[in-house]
């Protein structure tokens, strides 16, 4: 058997261009997810109390130290029988990554010069106007490159939902190479999508930096 075969190769890539339109939703939707989430809980972190942002930190720091598989295997184990399982896989992803997210907001947030907060004070502005007007559009701007980092990071990790039986673009690519006894093919056309999917974004991230 030869090395590699264009035909095959051309005969895999609409299965694979399927499986892409869900690796490229779950990594949409985790990121929106994972960027909406990783603001609230920074800001929470910041603002609760040692009652509640203890508690908070422990869950976070649990969630990013556990394996991004396990947390999709158990969350399918236990939630499948109410919601499907592409809508599983793609919290599981926003939330996994919130973690991360919310590191950097932190970090963005704490960037920002003590002088911005103290003229804020010194206007009288509400705090809900200071941290809208004033903090959060500082901050995301200082970590708008990294955020796009874990957003392609995401991207490439997207083929774990097949873990959870999700037709994502690289359990495409085994299926048909389970039915036609051609890997390579496949999983070449497969890592070349996720090729030039994730490297005009890295580049556009690296710009904005």
């Amino acid at each position: 058997m030869s090395a590699w075969s264009w035909e095959h190769a051309a005969s895999s890539l609409p299965l694979l261009l399927d499986g892409f339109k869900i690796t490229l939703l779950a990594t949409v939707l985790g990121t929106l997810i994972a960027v909406v989430l990783g603001l609230i809980v920074a800001i929470a972190r910041r603002g609760l109390p040692p009652l509640f942002g203890y508690p908070l930190t422990g869950l976070v720091e649990f969630i990013r130290m556990t394996p991004l598989v396990v947390q999709l295997v158990f969350a399918n184990l236990v939630l499948s029988a109410y919601f499907d399982t592409l809508t599983i896989g793609i919290w599981v992803l926003g939330i996994h990554y919130m973690t991360y997210m919310a590191e950097v907001y932190r970090a963005g947030i704490d960037s920002v010069a003590q002088g911005q907060w103290e003229a804020a004070t010194a206007l009288s502005l509400p705090q809900s106007r200071t941290w809208r007007s004033v903090i959060i559009p500082q901050a995301i701007r200082n970590t708008l490159p990294a955020l796009g980092n874990y957003a392609i990071s995401m991207f490439k990790e997207t083929p774990f939902l097949s873990f959870i039986f999700i037709g994502e673009m690289v359990r495409q690519a085994v299926s048909y190479g389970g039915n036609t006894f051609r890997y390579t093919e496949p999983l070449t056309m497969a890592g070349l999508i996720f090729l030039a999917a994730s490297y005009p974004t890295s580049l556009l991230i690296r710009r904005l930096e």
